[in-house]
């Protein structure tokens, strides 16, 4: 999987030519030459995350950690953390409860005038030189920025947080001592919303009522979860949006009128390119099978979204319209999907971040030809590494009120 037509070549061919050659299930090897199990078909991975007691999140029951090094790169993938990610069971249920009920009481006004107020001052800080990366500029900024303020942090310590969550995001030089930061940072933001509730994810989180049954490093890495995990698909879902309708003809000619087309493509990005590629993963508990393979008992499976969004058994024209179709897995499925709440929370950020953008600069168009844009070498996300655009320059709003 981290071979170079992975990395850098068109990955919907790779996987329809995995399909024809495997079925919907394929092996693969990982870094040091690990196998697993890549799932490519729609119908199975609907099979595996409804499955929880066959196929569990729990990757203790790994049958391959005697030959994992200490210091093997993808061991925070795989490895049981004390977050939510790796929880299992009743307990699971609880935890996932309590994640949604805290994130459920955002007020989407409120989630709104954020995404507004914080576009507008990233788009002040280039709007006036015609010219921008909206990946790094823009979409790596905005939605780390938006969190961060619904969880209970000041403005200031967003900004100080946001290179840290990219760093951790990216896998980048600075990660170990960002999540430590960010890790500090959050430690510090429940201490004081023990003392001095808010109307904020933070103060929700500790003052559920169930909150006593977790610890409070549980809490904190759920909270840390939500806002890392968070951030790098709402990223990735704006600047895949914003390069579907500067690219494609469906899209060219409401381009202007900003709004009209923004949910369309959005849609469009979670069937085609979606932020969300592949997740590790799932661990078998017992010996089965599944498409007409063995799979042995603690075996791996990395569950493809972005495979089974185009498994021509449920999708056979590939290029068709989707016209509004959400049955896509870019959100998961089964007990570990990501929670509903956090689902529109994303999408709230990501669409008015769009339309902000496209108010502000409505002319905007691609700085550089559509071949020559580059997607970030990850096997498991999908984003751009620029989005280079040129446009009117205009003056600078300072924030709405």
């Amino acid at each position: 999987m981290f071979g170079p037509r992975f990395i850098t070549e068109d990955r919907g061919q790779l996987y329809r030519d995995m399909r024809e050659q495997h079925g919907p299930i394929a092996p693969v090897t990982l870094i040091g030459d690990i196998p697993a199990w890549l799932v490519l078909g729609y119908r199975e991975l609907h099979q595996i995350t409804g499955n929880p007691g066959l196929f569990t999140r729990d990757s203790s029951v790994w049958n391959m950690w005697d030959r994992i090094p200490h210091d093997w790169p993808l061991t925070p993938m795989v490895g049981r953390q004390p977050s939510i990610l790796y929880e299992v069971g009743e307990r699971h249920e609880r935890r996932s409860a309590l994640v949604s009920d805290a994130l459920r009481e955002v007020d989407p006004f409120e989630l709104r005038h954020h995404s507004e107020q914080h576009a507008d001052e990233l788009i002040d800080a280039f709007c006036g030189r015609a010219e921008a990366d909206l990946v790094a500029e823009y979409a790596k900024k905005l939605p780390a920025l938006v969190l961060a303020r619904l969880f209970g942090f000041s403005d200031e310590d967003a900004t100080t947080l946001l290179p840290r969550i990219n760093a951790v995001v990216d896998g980048s030089e600075g990660a170990l001592e960002g999540r430590q930061h960010i890790q500090q940072a959050m430690g510090s933001l429940l201490r004081s919303r023990a003392i001095t509730p808010a109307g904020d994810v933070a103060t929700r989180m500790q003052t559920h009522p169930s909150s006593g049954e977790f610890s409070s490093e549980e809490i904190l890495e759920d909270m840390m979860v939500n806002i890392i995990a968070g951030h790098q698909p709402s990223a990735d879902w704006i600047g895949n949006s914003l390069r579907l309708m500067l690219t494609d003809d469906r899209f060219a000619a409401s381009l202007g009128g900003g709004r009209a087309s923004v949910g369309e493509a959005m849609n469009e990005v979670l069937w085609e390119e979606t932020p969300t590629q592949n997740i590790a993963g799932r661990w078998t508990t017992r010996d089965t099978q599944l498409a007409g393979k063995r799979i042995q008992s603690g075996d791996l499976l990395i569950l493809s979204f972005a495979a089974a969004n185009a498994d021509p058994q449920i999708r056979p024209d590939q290029h068709s319209f989707t016209g509004g179709n959400s049955a896509f897995f870019s959100f998961g499925h089964g007990s570990h999907r990501c929670p509903y709440p956090a689902q529109e929370i994303a999408e709230g950020i990501a669409r008015t971040g769009i339309e902000v953008l496209l108010d502000r600069l409505p002319d905007v168009d691609l700085a550089v030809p559509e071949e020559e844009l580059a997607w970030r070498p990850s096997p498991f996300l999908r984003g751009l590494e620029a989005l280079p655009v040129t446009f009117t320059p205009t003056s600078a709003v300072g924030g709405r009120a």
